[in-house]
């Protein structure tokens, strides 16, 4: 089959002939892609930042947020069949360790990661487990929603968690409305009633924001938390999912933030540089997240099958594939980038 494959680090990858994936345990899912989403982070692994961490070997198939039709499975999985729509969680979990069993699988002790430290989805097939996969509604099409498999998993598994304590008439400032932005704004709009403020340095992506649901859009320049503390009666926001982390959008976000607010940190790439006295002596709070979790997936696809969330995004055909990885790095992409086999 045709793959999309790291050969070197600093290097463009290539395309490859490699033998396709096949059940060989009980559990195995192959799936036939039919679509997979181009992110950041495999910007990121081909510079060679998750080396040390993945531990891979060279060469890979690289890809994460994959979605396409089971073409094979093993004889224990009663969850999908041969011809289903799926949409695959990015994590093969163990199921038995402790993380797993609370529903927490996102922390598996024995978990891989396909498109990180295994093979992924740039390619013809992939090759999962049945603890992975959730059917999706016959309304979706696997090349529209394969990017909520992790970007849209992440920004769902984000909101889900402000949303606890946002109230209505609370304020949330979302940090960029890019790829993960734009599907967390969708999110808020669905699951709070709270008032949210998008900042963005480029004035399509602040449009984009209020046509899909924010209350207010800020272009990010010299006075943009100026003009953030303006809308909050300059108390600044409960609570600011930062959907950047570099670039001194940290050092904004928290200037944007009330006192005992909630910061949610989803993009990285810049350490958060706050004296310790002022976090204390307002009692912020910073909270990290991750992927979402097996459930998070499902109840994300609820959102998407009631139209709630939509993907924007751009097609190539896998071929194209450093189109556009070139298109993404650029900031040509508006919403996300989708590789069809």
């Amino acid at each position: 089959m045709k793959a999309i494959q790291v050969v070197g680090y600093h290097e463009k990858p290539r395309q490859a002939e490699v033998p396709a994936p096949e059940v060989t345990g009980p559990f195995d899912v192959v799936v036939k892609i039919g679509g997979a989403g181009v992110c950041r982070t495999d910007l990121h692994i081909l510079e060679g930042q998750w080396a040390e961490k993945s531990g891979v070997t060279l060469p890979y198939t690289i890809g994460h947020e994959n979605a396409g039709w089971v073409h094979a499975a093993g004889g224990a999985v009663t969850n999908v069949a041969v011809g289903d729509k799926v949409i695959v969680h990015p994590l093969m979990t163990c199921g038995l360790c402790r993380a797993c069993r609370s529903g927490d699988d996102v922390h598996c002790e024995q978990s891989q990661f396909p498109g990180i430290d295994t093979a992924g989805g740039y390619a013809e097939y992939l090759k999962t487990s049945a603890r992975s996969v959730v059917k999706i509604d016959d309304s979706l099409e696997p090349a529209d929603v394969a990017a909520l498999a992790d970007a849209g998993l992440t920004a769902y598994h984000a909101a889900a968690k402000a949303a606890r304590t946002l109230r209505p008439g609370h304020r949330c400032v979302v940090i960029g409305a890019g790829g993960l932005g734009h599907i967390g704004i969708q999110v808020l709009k669905a699951i709070t009633a709270a008032d949210l403020i998008v900042v963005d340095r480029n004035p399509d992506a602040v449009k984009l924001a209020t046509a899909i649901g924010a209350d207010h859009g800020v272009v990010a320049g010299g006075d943009h938390v100026d003009e953030v503390l303006e809308l909050t009666g300059g108390h600044g926001a409960e609570t600011v999912l930062d959907f950047v982390g570099e670039g001194g959008a940290t050092r904004d976000g928290v200037a944007m933030l009330r006192r005992a607010g909630d910061y949610h940190v989803v993009g990285y790439g810049e350490n958060i540089d706050v004296p310790t006295i002022d976090i204390i002596s307002t009692e912020i709070n910073f909270i990290g997240n991750l992927v979402g979790s097996y459930n998070d997936l499902c109840e994300l696809m609820v959102l998407a099958a009631r139209g709630l969330v939509k993907l924007h995004t751009t097609k190539y055909p896998l071929e194209e594939f450093q189109a556009a990885l070139d298109d993404l790095d650029a900031g040509r992409i508006r919403g996300r980038a989708i590789l069809v086999p």
